[in-house]
């Protein structure tokens, strides 16, 4: 990555990264989904949830074949753009560069960010999970990460055999993000969301703890209606 000093000021950010950004900036609702190959309806489901007022939508499937993947990454980036909803890849910066995702999104032993911003370049959005206080303050002072996920809150099989962190660790995420604003007005905030477990009647819980946004996955997925279910989370959401 390439490296600027005072006398070598960083290059203006490109257009396509201020429309990302302040996508971002206003995104609350972040869905995870599967593609949908038990349903067949992956098409459906995505016209589905991006109507419903879903910000961000993530494919994440480690069951499928890469040209699988690429396909449903394709049909999402379609459907996405149709409501203006960023598109997010896990874990796989090549897909993320060759389908031309808006968001790469990383596990704490995935690519690093400054790894995963030297593969992809300046426009795509960077998200890091997090799991701990330490791992946070190091997402906060990242500057190749673009927004960061906290949780999980509570167990969930999405992710299995990873403890649940508790509301606790959202008021403390919620505290240090606050005392960073405090501290130097003029900073860029780093937005970050809420995830593990998190539904229609647990959602008001982790507002309540001073989250501004949420990642879901089965209240959507396995929604009989996700497009209410959708409108239901985002209603609940702050503008």
């Amino acid at each position: 990555m390439t490296q600027h000093t005072q006398d070598t000021p960083a290059p203006a950010a490109s257009e396509l990264r201020m429309t990302r950004t302040d996508r971002l900036l206003a995104a609350r609702l972040y869905v995870c989904t599967d593609a949908r190959r038990a349903q067949g309806d992956l098409e459906e489901f995505l016209h589905a949830v991006c109507a419903g007022g879903t910000d961000i939508v993530q494919l994440r499937d480690r069951s499928i074949d890469t040209d699988e993947e690429i396909a449903a990454l394709r049909l999402l980036g379609r459907v996405a753009a149709e409501y203006g909803v960023l598109v997010a890849v896990n874990d796989r910066a090549d897909l993320a560069a060759l389908v031309g995702a808006d968001v790469f999104h990383a596990g704490q032993h995935d690519l690093t960010p400054a790894q995963a911003r030297q593969l992809l370049g300046p426009d795509v959005l960077i998200g890091r999970s997090t799991h701990d206080l330490g791992q946070a303050r190091a997402a906060l002072a990242d500057p190749d990460v673009d927004y960061f996920c906290t949780g999980p809150v509570w167990e969930t099989p999405t992710k299995p055999g990873r403890p649940a962190t508790g509301l606790g660790f959202v008021r403390e995420v919620a505290a240090l993000t606050e005392a960073r604003l405090d501290a130097d007005p003029a900073v860029v905030p780093v937005p970050w969301f809420a995830i593990g477990g998190i539904d229609e009647q647990r959602l008001p819980e982790v507002l309540a703890a001073g989250a501004r946004g949420a990642v879901v996955v089965r209240a959507v997925t396995e929604a009989p209606d996700p497009r209410l279910a959708a409108g239901q989370l985002r209603s609940l959401l702050p503008a």
